[in-house]
Order: C-alpha cells, then sequence, then structure tokens
C-alpha cells in the first residue's frame, strides 16, 4: 500500500512522470511490490539521459579577425631571363678544329683560349707574306739608291732625265710594293691569330657546337658566352600598364648607366622569391601589333651566376597602395554561383553568412573591397558544419597564419 501510494504521488509530480505510470505493466498491477521502486528508477533516469543526450553541443570552427593594414597592389607579368651580353663565337677562317680549351659551363675572362683551329696553313701564309714584304723592302731600298744617285748625274747632263725619272717611277712603284707587302702580312697575321678563338667578354661559356676534328668554315658557330651579371629579364605589359608606368620608365631609361636603387621583385619557376630586386631600364621602340603588348627590359644582380639565361621569370612590382585593406584567409570564402560569401561569427557565437565583394589575392589571403568589418571573426574551418543562424564554438586561429606586410599579391582573379 506504501508503495502504491508512492507511485500515485510520483505520477502526478511531472507529466514525464505520468507517461511512464500510464504503461500497460503498471495499470496491470501485476509485478511484485519488490520491483516496482528499482523498475522506476531505472525507467526515470534512463529516459531523462537519452533526452540529455539528444541535444548535441554546439560544433567547434575556427576563426580568424578581419586583418586592416596599408596592402601594397603589385602589377605582374611573366617574362624570359636573357644574358646581359651574349656573345656567339664564330670561327674567322677556314679549318679543321684541333682543341677544345675550356670548360664547357665554366666561368671564362675575356681573352682565355675557347678552341684552337689547325694554325699550320695560316702559319705558312704568315711566313710567305713576311717574305714578300722583305723583298718589297729591298726592291725599294735599291730603287731609293738609284734616284739619289741618278738626281746629280742627270744635272750634270750625264744621264738623261727620261733614266732619273724612271728612276723614280720604279721608286714610287716600289714604295706602294712595300705597303702592299704589308697589308698581305697584316691579313695574314690576322688570319693566323683567328687559329685561337678566345672569348671576347667575361662570362659563362656554354656547351660546345663543334666538335674536335669537324671541318670548321668560316662564321660557324660554335659556343655561346654569356655575361649573366647583371642579368636582363624582358617581360611584355600591355599598353593600358605601359602608359601608367610610362613615366617611371623613362624617368630611368634616361639614365647612362644601371641604376642600382632598384623595385622589380623576382618569381622563379619552384616559386620562390628571388633574393635580389632588379628595376625597368627600358621599353622597347615600338608596340607589337599582333599582341598589343611592349616588351620592358629590366636589370637583376646574379653575383652567385645563380640565374642563366632562358628561365622562367615571373616579375612584379609595386603599382599602388590600399591605405587599411582588409584581409582574410583565402579558406574562408564560399563561391556560390557566382557570388563569394564569408560565414561571421556575430552576437552569442551565431554564424550570419554575408556576401562579399574580392579584391586580389596576397599570398594565402583576398583582398576584401566589400562586405566586411575590421575586427569580425570569420569561419575558416568547419564551413560545411553551420548554417545560418546556428550557434557555434569558435576556436581562434594562431597568429602563424597571419599575412606579411611587405607579401605581394597575385593577380586578381575577382574584382
Amino acid at each position: 500500500m506504501r508503495i502504491m501510494q508512492i507511485v500515485s504521488s510520483l505520477q502526478h509530480s511531472t507529466p514525464f512522470i505520468a507517461r511512464i505510470f500510464s504503461r500497460p505493466v503498471f495499470r496491470s498491477h501485476s509485478l511484485p511490490c519488490g520491483l516496482v521502486v528499482p523498475l522506476l528508477l531505472a525507467m526515470v533516469f534512463g529516459c531523462d539521459r537519452k533526452e540529455v543526450e539528444s541535444t548535441p553541443p554546439p560544433p567547434e570552427v575556427l576563426v580568424a579577425e578581419v586583418i586592416q593594414k596599408d596592402v601594397p597592389i603589385y602589377g605582374e607579368w611573366v617574362g624570359t631571363t636573357v644574358g646581359y651580353v651574349d656573345a656567339q663565337i664564330r670561327a674567322r677562317i677556314q679549318g679543321y678544329l684541333l682543341s677544345r680549351d675550356y670548360t664547357e659551363g665554366s666561368v671564362v675572362k675575356a681573352g682565355d683560349l675557347l678552341f684552337t683551329i689547325d694554325p699550320r696553313p695560316y702559319k705558312a701564309a704568315l711566313d710567305q707574306a713576311k717574305a714578300e714584304l722583305a723583298r718589297a723592302e729591298a726592291a725599294f731600298k735599291k730603287s731609293l739608291l738609284d734616284v739619289k744617285r741618278n738626281t746629280p748625274l742627270a744635272a750634270e747632263g750625264a744621264i738623261s732625265q727620261k733614266e732619273l725619272d724612271d728612276a723614280m717611277q720604279a721608286s714610287a712603284a716600289n714604295r706602294a710594293s712595300v705597303a702592299s707587302a704589308r697589308a698581305k702580312l697584316d691579313n695574314a697575321q690576322l688570319n693566323y691569330g683567328w687559329t685561337r678563338v678566345t672569348s671576347p667578354i667575361d662570362g659563362i661559356a656554354g656547351i660546345a657546337t663543334a666538335q674536335i676534328g669537324d671541318l670548321i668554315l668560316e662564321n660557324t658557330a660554335m659556343t655561346t658566352v654569356s655575361q649573366v651579371d647583371p642579368i636582363k629579364v624582358n617581360f611584355p605589359i600591355s599598353e593600358q600598364e605601359y602608359l601608367k608606368l610610362a613615366e617611371r620608365i623613362e624617368k630611368v631609361g634616361g639614365q647612362k648607366k644601371y641604376n642600382p636603387s632598384r623595385d622589380l621583385e623576382l618569381i622563379l619557376a619552384n616559386g620562390s622569391v628571388y633574393p635580389h630586386k632588379g628595376r625597368a631600364v627600358l621599353a622597347d621602340r615600338q608596340v607589337d601589333v599582333k599582341t598589343g603588348t611592349i616588351t620592358i627590359v629590366s636589370y637583376f644582380p646574379n653575383p652567385g651566376n645563380l640565374l642563366r639565361p632562358g628561365l622562367f621569370a615571373k616579375v612584379r612590382i609595386p603599382i599602388e597602395t590600399r591605405p587599411g585593406g582588409l584581409l582574410v584567409q583565402q579558406r574562408a570564402i564560399q563561391e556560390l554561383q557566382g557570388t563569394y560569401q564569408v560565414a561571421v561569427i556575430g552576437e552569442e557565437n551565431k554564424v550570419a553568412f554575408r556576401k562579399v565583394t574580392l579584391g586580389p589575392r596576397i599570398d594565402s589571403f583576398w583582398l576584401i573591397n566589400e562586405g566586411l568589418q575590421p575586427g569580425e571573426m570569420v569561419v575558416v574551418e568547419g564551413l560545411l558544419k553551420v548554417r545560418e543562424g546556428m550557434m557555434v564554438t569558435p576556436k581562434t586561429i594562431s597568429e602563424e597564419s597571419q599575412p606579411d606586410a611587405e607579401s605581394a599579391p597575385e593577380q586578381p582573379s575577382a574584382t
């Protein structure tokens, strides 16, 4: 009887317990009295635990603050490295190649021997030219003696004036023969000297295109020597970009010597930033009518000869600075049918999706033109777990992921 009174009081205490006692097992009154209380407690606390566990906690998301700072806006172009001087080494004479006297790919100095062409035919021609010069000089000296001897004899009438005139003409002809023989000797000396092919500049000597034993003809290309410090980087820009940068380019182009002040950055093929900055020095004389671009020539220091001609080169230069620019991480941006949005954490940690207008990318960040305010928190990880109005548990991202003030943006892909 006491147990039934307890059950009756519990039944009228809460609707939840009333629902339990409305079940057939209790209405039948067939349970032993000793089992009613334990069964009652098990059902009450068991059902209560299930109701608590059915409400999940707010999802945990990673958030980051909208950063405000002055952001430099960069222009970016793709170009190619070119030697400051690319000297193509060509043969000046014909002959068989006897030796290659340099190490391919090594640094050479002006005057260093690169190749040797068989000098024997040219040495023989040189010796012959020397002999002809000596014979011409001997004949000229004899004619001078004849003129000197015949001049007083003609004055005394011992010889005719014609004989004196002939001696003087012979002397003049021999003088010309000497000059001709000396010119032939100079030419023979040049040919003989050209059997030794030397470097005209300091630079890096390329792979030889002529091999030992080849018959080298006049004007045959043998190798190339490139001066690479500084190194040129040529890149095309559009007409509109040229007009925007023309004043800056012309100011530098008017200088006679290379100006060491630099504002160009170079991005290599592996994505690394070249440690030395360069400077645009001149623009080509005309715009390419086929592409609508004009070629800009820039110089970059290359003290370690790291850069070689023909490399892929991405050049960027600061065009303007956006004061008070707003930056968010790229992974916080969601694209939906051509529009972009971010999940903003509002009051009571509730999520609100907001449309934004994007500027250029800056490393792993987007520059935001419209849609956000400084200091707001946006979701960067866990976007798939949230929806509009949902309450979340935010955790702030580490400061190590914040953008560098000197980071340069990539080309804008949205405006």
